[in-house]
C-alpha cells in the first residue's frame, strides 16, 4: 500500500470525502421520518429508520471533520499560509452568504408554514426573512445545514498559522507511538482519551445547538477531528499504522455496533443506571474511531486508482451538499401538503431519488454556468 504523504490527488481520500457527504445527505433525508425534531416531518415519521441512524449517528460528522483536516493539510502544504486562508475565505464564504441568503430561504419558509407562522407566499416572505428583525420562531437568516461550513472556515482560520508545522509535529510524536508492536492497539485506544474528556467535561453543559459563540462541546469535538485529520495528511506513520490497524478495527467495529443495538434497543433500561450510562458513552466514543479507521482501510485497500466518474463526484459533491437539503424538505412538505400517500418506505425512496437527482442536477447546470460556480463552492472558471 502506498504510504506517501498525500500531496498530491489520493483517490482514497476522494471516496472517502464522497463517502461522508453522502452519508450526511441520507442521513438528512431520514430525519424527516424519525421522530427526533427538524424542520418539516413526513406523515410517516416513526421509529423505523432510527435504530441505523442512531448507528450512523457517532461517526457521519466526525468522518467528515477529519476528511475536513486531511484536505487542509493538503491544501496549506501546497499553497503557504497566506494564500490557503485566501483559498478557504473565497470557496467557503461565498457559498456560505449565498445559501443563507437564497438556498436555505425555502426551508424556512417551509418550517415556518409548517408551524403555522406565516401565510402562503414564498416571494412575499423571502424579505421578511432576510431582515434580522422578523419575530419567528426561528433565527432568519438561518444557517441550517450550513453551519458545517461555517465551522470549517473558522477552524481552517484558526489552525492557518501552525498547518506549515505539523508535518514536524506528527514525526516528532506520533510517528514513534505508531511504528511499534503495540502501534495499532495504540491507534484504535489513544484517539478515543480526549474524546472522552470532551464527552464528560463540556457535552453536558453545552449541548449542541450550532450557535457559533457558544457551541463548545461541539467545537471540541469537531476541532478534534481536524486536527486527527490535520496530522494525518502529513504523516507517513498514520497511513501505515491505519493499515495495519484496519482488521483489528473492522472487528471492534462490529462488536461495537453489536452492542450498542442492543443498548438502543433497550434504551431506557440501559441508561437508567448512571454507571451503565457511562460505560454506554464511552463505547459510543470508541465505536465512532474505530469505524472512521474501518473506512480509510477499507478505502486504501479498495480504491487503489482514480477514475473519471470518482474526480467529478468529488468536483460535485459539495455543491450536491449545499441544495440537498432544501430539496429534501420542500419535498418532504409538498408531498404531506399535497396528500401524497405512498407509504412511509415509498414516500422515503421518492424523496431520497428526488434530493440525489435534483441535487446533481442543480449542481451539474452550475458547475457549466461561470457565475454560479463560485456561489456553489467550485473554482470559478470563464
Amino acid at each position: 500500500m502506498d504510504a506517501r504523504i498525500p500531496s498530491a490527488r489520493r483517490p482514497d481520500l476522494d471516496a472517502l470525502r464522497v463517502f461522508a457527504f453522502a452519508m450526511l445527505i441520507l442521513y438528512h433525508t431520514g430525519m424527516g421520518y424519525v421522530t427526533w425534531g427538524w424542520h418539516v416531518k413526513s406523515a410517516y415519521a416513526g421509529t423505523t429508520l432510527e435504530l441505523p441512524m442512531m448507528l450512523m449517528s457517532p461517526w457521519r460528522l466526525p468522518l467528515l471533520f477529519f476528511i475536513s483536516g486531511v484536505a487542509m493539510a493538503m491544501l496549506a502544504g501546497k499553497l503557504g499560509t497566506g494564500r490557503f486562508m485566501l483559498e478557504r475565505v473565497w470557496r467557503l464564504l461565498v457559498p456560505l452568504v449565498f445559501g443563507m441568503a437564497v438556498i436555505v430561504m425555502p426551508q424556512a419558509y417551509f418550517e415556518l408554514r409548517t408551524n403555522g407562522e406565516i401565510e402562503p407566499g414564498i416571494l412575499a416572505f423571502w424579505p421578511h426573512y432576510l431582515d434580522f428583525g422578523s419575530a419567528f420562531s426561528i433565527v432568519t437568516p438561518t444557517w441550517n445545514h450550513f453551519w458545517y461550513v461555517v465551522y470549517i472556515l473558522v477552524y481552517a482560520l484558526i489552525l492557518a498559522p501552525v498547518l506549515p508545522h505539523t508535518p514536524a509535529l506528527a514525526r516528532f510524536r506520533l510517528e514513534r507511538v505508531w511504528q511499534g508492536p503495540a502501534g495499532p492497539a495504540a491507534f484504535l485506544v489513544l484517539p478515543v482519551l480526549p474524546l472522552l474528556l470532551i464527552r464528560f467535561t463540556l457535552a453536558d453543559s453545552f449541548p449542541a445547538t450550532h450557535n457559533l459563540v457558544w457551541d463548545w462541546a461541539t467545537h471540541a469535538y469537531s476541532l478534534t477531528f481536524v486536527i486527527f485529520g490535520v496530522l494525518a495528511g502529513r504523516s507517513h506513520g498514520f497511513w501505515q499504522v491505519a493499515d495495519r490497524a484496519g482488521p483489528l478495527a473492522l472487528a471492534l467495529t462490529l462488536a461495537g455496533a453489536g452492542l450498542l443495538v442492543f443498548a438502543y434497543l433497550d434504551f431506557d433500561a440501559r441508561f437508567a443506571n448512571p454507571v451503565e450510562a457511562t460505560l454506554w458513552r464511552i463505547m459510543r466514543l470508541a465505536y465512532a474511531w474505530w469505524m472512521i479507521v474501518t473506512l480509510i482501510w477499507l478505502a486504501r485497500r479498495l480504491i487503489r486508482a482514480g477514475s473519471a466518474l470518482l474526480a467529478r463526484l468529488n468536483v460535485l459533491i459539495f455543491p450536491v451538499f449545499i441544495v440537498h437539503q432544501t430539496i429534501t424538505v420542500s419535498a418532504i412538505y409538498l408531498i404531506t401538503a399535497w396528500n401524497i400517500r405512498l407509504g412511509g418506505p415509498g414516500e422515503f425512496l421518492l424523496v431520497a431519488a428526488i434530493t440525489l437527482l435534483g441535487s446533481w442536477a442543480i449542481a451539474e447546470a452550475a458547475s457549466r454556468i461561470a457565475i454560479l460556480r463560485p456561489l456553489m463552492g467550485m473554482k470559478f472558471r470563464p
